[in-house]
């Protein structure tokens, strides 16, 4: 589940693909994206999704199932998957074909400026529209429809997970440095100095991919404003400099100066650092729900999981969200294309979203529904089935991951910035010196 960073080779590429597509004038031949209820006979053909999910995943694998029973009615029809996990190769792949007007009739894309302006040349069908039609509005967590809508509210793609993001700590640890889960943001670099003090790593970080400390970027914002801040910096509406980048960048410094992350963290990779906490090396994670099976389980070690606990994101003084507001993707999101929207693409999407949730919360996962109830396994710890439960009681403001909503250019040279920051190589002004003017430069301001 991880996110890999866009490389910054593929950026004169997305950049021509941004520029076909401003080119192309949003040709819609005709596309209606409201008529979500088209007439005419189902005539079963091959569909195609493209998307970006790890092959053997529980998405891909339940879909797989559905297209099988759905072809059982249905002589002829296949669902033919173009996966690509690689995320910078599949953003690639993905802007590219929409330059050249060649998407098929599904496509996974997150919800950016990019796919905003294919959603206003009428490109793609309206979600909020079509889910109604359906009867299924109300059965998605307002939070997974939440996390896949524009800036305007408008809703274009379905949501086919829901994750928690949540601080793993090993209380043992803890409890022999003295220290408590933290109640504020502001309490991460007292705490880790007197975990590194007792010759433990504070927290273990993927900093090989690059996201997960640009998770750490994002925080301080979301608890001083919400989503607005993201929202206008995306635009050049504001700055790094701006109050809320500055709280932000001078908190990863203290990060930093604390030693809150592992040595040769920028190297770490994803398996690592996981590695680091599920041996006890490391006293703080922050991951996923996507993780219950080796946090939650008797997969962990036995050693380490009885002192095995969670905490949720800390807000600061003044905290302009709630304390169940943070980190609670629904993933990359499903769109349609409105060009190639038919009678078989709306049954068939109509099939699958009425079966998907049951057999998805099967695999021991959370729906993106609130219907169907996650099977928790047989050799689950009281964490696995607490965090599931946890998923009733999520607000609706969602931390957003900055990766999803930054220009690839920018979000690049973040991601580089972030990490000489946090070794110290950077201070936290001239941080914001060299983003405000990557950020002038790539989308103006």
């Amino acid at each position: 589940m991880t996110r890999t960073h866009r490389a910054t080779k593929f950026l004169p590429i997305l950049a021509a693909a941004a520029l076909a597509l401003s080119s192309c004038g949003g040709s819609s031949a005709g596309a209606d994206p409201t008529d979500i209820n088209p007439t005419g006979e189902i005539e079963a053909r091959e569909i195609s999704w493209l998307l970006s999910r790890p092959a053997d995943g529980g998405v891909i694998k339940t879909m797989e199932q559905i297209a099988d029973e759905y072809a059982k009615d249905h002589p002829g029809f296949s669902l033919n998957l173009i996966t690509t996990p690689d995320r910078p190769s599949y953003i690639q792949k993905y802007e590219t074909l929409a330059a050249a007007n060649k998407l098929p009739e599904l496509f996974d894309t997150d919800a950016t400026p990019f796919a905003q302006k294919l959603a206003g040349q009428d490109r793609m069908v309206d979600v909020d529209l079509l889910l109604k039609d359906l009867g299924l509005n109300d059965e998605y967590r307002e939070a997974a429809l939440n996390y896949q809508r524009f800036d305007d509210g408008s809703l274009y793609m379905v949501p086919f997970e829901f994750q928690l993001e949540f601080f793993w700590f090993n209380k043992d640890i803890f409890k022999s440095a003295g220290v408590e889960a933290p109640k504020s943001l502001d309490d991460f670099p007292a705490m880790c100095k007197a975990l590194k003090a007792k010759g433990v790593n504070p927290i273990a970080l993927d900093g090989q991919d690059q996201w997960p400390l640009e998770r750490y970027m994002s925080y301080y914002p979301f608890r001083k404003t919400g989503s607005e801040y993201v929202q206008k910096l995306k635009t050049g509406e504001a700055k790094f400099s701006d109050p809320e980048g500055k709280a932000a960048a001078e908190w990863l410094q203290s990060l930093g100066e604390a030693g809150c992350f592992q040595k040769g963290f920028s190297s770490t990779g994803y398996a690592d650092a996981q590695a680091l906490f599920t041996s006890g090396k490391a006293a703080v994670y922050n991951t996923g729900t996507w993780e219950l099976s080796n946090l939650a389980t008797e997969t962990l070690d036995a050693d380490v999981r009885k002192d095995v606990d969670y905490f949720t994101l800390p807000t600061i003084d003044g905290s302009a969200t709630a304390d169940n507001e943070y980190v609670t993707p629904s993933g990359i999101g499903m769109a349609v294309n409105a060009q190639t929207y038919d009678p078989l693409v709306r049954d068939f999407l109509a099939f699958a979203l009425e079966r998907y949730p049951e057999l998805y919360a099967s695999t021991g996962a959370l729906s993106p529904t609130t219907g169907a109830k996650t099977t928790v396994p047989k050799k689950a710890t009281k964490l696995y089935d607490r965090a599931i439960k946890q998923a009733n009681d999520v607000g609706s403001n969602i931390a957003m991951p900055w990766d999803t909503q930054l220009d690839p250019a920018t979000n690049t040279r973040l991601q580089q910035e972030l990490t000489l920051l946090v070794q110290g190589d950077i201070t936290a002004d001239e941080f914001v010196i060299t983003m405000d003017a990557t950020l002038k430069e790539n989308v103006g301001g």
